[in-house]
């Protein structure tokens, strides 16, 4: 009966961890480029029970089946399908169509500079002239910083390539991977690679004036939330119905 509480518990506690990425995603469901997350549950391994020292069988360890150990989260990963795109007529606003991603200098608190990588495309020019994020990294061209002359016309093509007041200034770099499974959510919207990853060049289309929205929907988490409530409550239910026969066993056996 304690393995049945036992049980109920790890329903509820994989109920909560879905639950808490659930909300993770209806947080940033207006964050520009943010990929949804996702959650798969599996089994524990099966554990072979014995009876021990059963005195109906002659003291003979005897195996009597295999017995659940309840549900855990199996894996937690990222949906990289494209979000749909939003027309803001600025013209530092860069969506890229198909695959790929941005490259970002990051500088980190102690100024170690590192490549990151995002599909958030709200860029700006910062007081130096420079293509900047919402958060001041530098994006990043095949030559390295975008430098954009004063009150120079911005035009981006499809390709990628800079041009200011006519002149091309440089191409944008875009970055793809092999396998996304090596991508890690690094947190201020970027991605960094870890060991193992295989980089490639994106073939993704840039669109000016366009921002890319997440590619979350919001009914769709809002029922997965009251799915998951549902089965959270059962959970919870399975484990009073045990206290109480608990109980009722204890004071049985007061009697």
């Amino acid at each position: 009966m304690t393995r049945g509480l036992y049980t109920a518990y790890t329903g509820m506690y994989n109920e909560q961890k879905r639950l808490d990425i659930i909300s993770n995603n209806l947080a940033n469901s207006a964050t520009i480029g943010y990929k949804e997350e996702q959650v798969t549950s599996q089994a524990f391994k099966e554990m072979l029970t014995y009876k021990i020292r059963d005195r109906s069988n002659g003291f003979v360890d005897e195996p009597i089946g295999r017995m659940s150990l309840g549900v855990k989260i199996g894996e937690t990963y990222t949906d990289y399908t494209q979000g749909s795109f939003k027309v803001t007529g600025n013209k530092l606003d860069l969506a890229l169509e198909g695959t790929g991603f941005f490259n970002i200098e990051y500088a980190s608190k102690s100024r170690n500079a590192s490549t990151k990588y995002t599909r958030d495309g709200s860029f700006s020019i910062n007081n130096e002239g420079m293509l900047v994020t919402e958060d001041g990294d530098y994006l990043l061209g095949e030559n390295g910083r975008i430098q954009i002359p004063s009150g120079a016309e911005v035009v981006v093509d499809e390709l990628g390539n800079v041009y200011a007041d006519e002149q091309l200034v440089d191409k944008i770099k875009l970055s793809d991977f092999e396998d996304y499974n090596y991508l890690k959510k690094f947190g201020e919207n970027l991605y960094t690679a870890v060991d193992g990853a295989t980089e490639k060049t994106g073939d993704g289309k840039v669109r000016q004036g366009y921002l890319e929205m997440s590619n979350i929907n919001v009914i769709s988490e809002m029922v997965e939330m009251i799915t998951v409530s549902r089965a959270y409550e059962s959970s919870q239910k399975v484990v009073q119905t045990m206290d109480s026969s608990l109980e009722k066993a204890v004071n049985l056996g007061k009697l």
